[in-house]
């Protein structure tokens, strides 16, 4: 395991008039305030969206809700998608769907969006936090192996936190800024454990691991489509699997649970009105068919960053892992272990030259309602907190996207 991936070696001083400079050759010539990343939507939206209007489908039923959900299986080689709401309605259901029960302990990485943590609490389940790695950001498979060797037992064909006394029933893989994880030792590791593999993919649509597209290691993931996401519907989420069944459940499982018939409400199971309304959907049939122009595009401006950056002191942008390619949702300024304490400093600089930066969101296990939750040692997690600052990831914002803008 990587300690970290920028040198320690240079003078403990961060140069923040330097950094703004090389923000600002990073993001030519883009109008300020420069957005963390923000949708753009065109004619071919706006079309598709009058056409719900128009037919007056405009709620959960449509043929752009199918279309979709088509459109997102193909593109990850998922053979099911479900369409949901929101990324957060979207686990919450797979994780119920995946057998999660109340009290149950969920493993997660501590440096995450709060959904994802949320998701378990909303499932009933406890919040169970490991640390990561700098060599992909997310959860790392080595201190996940040796914290389980260390703290579970098998019993009753279960593996139980010995600690708590509490099932642990599944992990949760998060793909942080569209970085894929190393799912092969992972997905060792839950196996060995007897724990389900739950994809928290909701950041890295497009992104692949040694050419498989992140969100199809696990038994069921989930995607995310809100405003800042790498398309958009609005606000919106995805389950994918491979299981036929699984899928056929999550359709039912997030529609209320109702059968199918001509006019009679009859309902089978206590479920969820989780579906994706058809007008959200057409935004996203229209945005998916730019997707790999948009991943395209903020591959360019990543390659612009980490070349701007390229041997600079004291800092430097995180590059996706060996074996990866990334869609850089949010790029990542990794500043030296002794220019930490700059980081606060150079985030107000930032956002007063108009570049909306950002830290890591806080750690889990730092957040007051988890605090007390179960968790292992995560001084690595505890280090990227102090380090790693977001930058502007917006696909327009690459040179041949803002070329393109001002020819026309």
């Amino acid at each position: 395991m990587s300690s970290s991936p920028a040198l320690t070696t240079r003078p403990a001083e961060l140069d923040v008039h330097a950094v703004l400079e090389a923000v600002d050759t990073a993001l030519l010539s883009a109008t300020r305030p420069v957005a963390l990343h923000e949708p753009r939507l065109g004619a071919r939206e706006r079309e598709l969206v009058l056409d719900c209007i128009d037919t007056n489908w405009v709620s959960s039923a449509g043929k752009y809700v199918t279309r979709f959900e088509e459109m997102v299986a193909a593109a990850t080689g998922a053979r099911h998608a479900v369409a949901i709401v929101n990324g957060t309605a979207a686990l919450h259901a797979a994780l119920l769907l995946e057998g999660v029960q109340t009290s149950d302990e969920v493993i997660l990485p501590a440096i995450t969006f709060v959904a994802t943590a949320n998701a378990v609490s909303h499932a009933g389940a406890i919040p169970h936090f490991v640390d990561s790695t700098w060599d992909t950001l997310g959860l790392d498979p080595v201190a996940l192996d040796a914290h389980l060797d260390q703290i579970s037992v098998r019993r009753n064909g279960e593996t139980v936190n010995k600690q708590t006394g509490r099932r642990l029933r599944a992990i949760i893989p998060v793909h942080i800024f569209g970085h894929p994880v190393d799912m092969a030792p992972l997905i060792k590791v839950a196996a060995k454990y007897g724990l389900v593999v739950v994809e928290d993919a909701t950041e890295s649509l497009g992104s692949t691991w040694k050419g498989q597209a992140c969100g199809t290691f696990g038994h069921s993931a989930v995607l995310s489509f809100n405003g800042n996401k790498i398309i958009t519907t609005g606000g919106g989420g995805m389950i994918l699997t491979n299981d036929d069944d699984y899928a056929r459940h999550a359709r039912h499982f997030t529609s209320t649970a109702k059968r199918s018939h001509a006019w009679s409400f009859n309902h089978d199971e206590i479920a969820y009105n989780y579906r994706l309304p058809n007008i959200n959907a057409a935004l996203g049939c229209g945005q998916m068919e730019r997707l790999s122009t948009m991943i395209q595009a903020k591959r360019e401006l990543a390659e612009r960053y980490l070349e701007v950056f390229k041997d600079f002191p004291n800092a430097g942008i995180f590059r996706e892992p060996k074996g990866a390619r990334s869609n850089y949702w949010l790029n990542t300024l990794v500043i030296d272990r002794e220019c930490a304490g700059d980081r606060d400093r150079l985030l107000s600089a930032l956002h007063a030259n108009g570049v909306h930066a950002r830290p890591l969101w806080t750690p889990m296990h730092m957040l007051p309602m988890y605090q007390n939750c179960p968790r292992s040692r995560i001084p690595v997690a505890e280090d990227m907190n102090t380090r790693c600052i977001n930058l502007p990831s917006s696909p327009f914002l690459a040179a041949s996207e803002q070329a393109s803008v001002n020819r026309s």
